[in-house]
């Protein structure tokens, strides 16, 4: 037996009509004022923020002068306002490690210092540790041992790498595994990394190994 369509009660206006008459009243001005501006609470309040501001930042043993809202961070201000391009904005979350950058001696990641911190303290990147005529040993290390692949991590391992030989100067494997803990490769490049390190760390010696 066929069922019957139910019929609903005739409520005088469809969700159609009412789209209608929304669309109508919005192309023929019916919302907004006599002045045409669109109708806004009689007293709202003015909407205020922290403007930029200038700080000094002394990076790569140079001074930089730059005007930055107070809720820039550093790496930001690197790339945005600096053209300091190495240190890599990856997860913005302070996980991966690409924008890492040495702060005081100590390594750090870039996307969770505010600009206006590091104002006062000494900054390391990338760029202040080589150049392409003369590399630094982490640098070269990494380059005889293959341990990039798409090269987007190597910056911050590299600096990584200089903080904690800075600190560990006859580091293990097993040390180097475990210093280097707060930066990921997802190309995997662990295997030329590790060795990496530690033939720069000789080469840093000057060619003295362990013992």
């Amino acid at each position: 037996m066929r069922r019957k369509k139910r019929q609903l009660p005739n409520e005088g206006f469809s969700r159609r009509d009412f789209l209608k008459g929304a669309s109508l009243a919005v192309s023929t001005g019916l919302l907004t004022t006599p002045e045409g501006k669109a109708a806004a609470p009689e007293n709202a309040p003015a909407v205020l923020g922290p403007g930029a501001v200038p700080i000094a930042l002394q990076i790569n043993g140079k001074p930089h002068a730059l005007k930055v809202e107070p809720r820039v961070t550093l790496l930001d201000a690197l790339r945005n306002h600096l053209d300091l391009t190495g240190a890599k904005k990856v997860c913005d979350r302070g996980v991966c490690g690409a924008c890492t950058v040495i702060l005081d001696g100590r390594p750090v990641y870039a996307c969770n210092v505010l600009a206006i911190e590091a104002e006062g303290h000494n900054l390391v990147t990338i760029e202040g540790l080589g150049s392409e005529e003369k590399l630094h040993p982490v640098m070269a290390a990494f380059v005889n041992h293959d341990a990039q692949q798409c090269g987007f991590c190597t910056p911050g391992f590299v600096v990584a790498c200089k903080a904690f030989l800075d600190k560990h100067p006859h580091p293990t494997e097993k040390d180097v595994e475990r210093g280097l803990g707060g930066n990921l490769c997802r190309c995997g490049t662990y295997a030329g990394i590790r060795p990496a390190v530690l033939e720069a760390a000789k080469n840093l010696r000057g060619g003295r190994t362990n013992g």
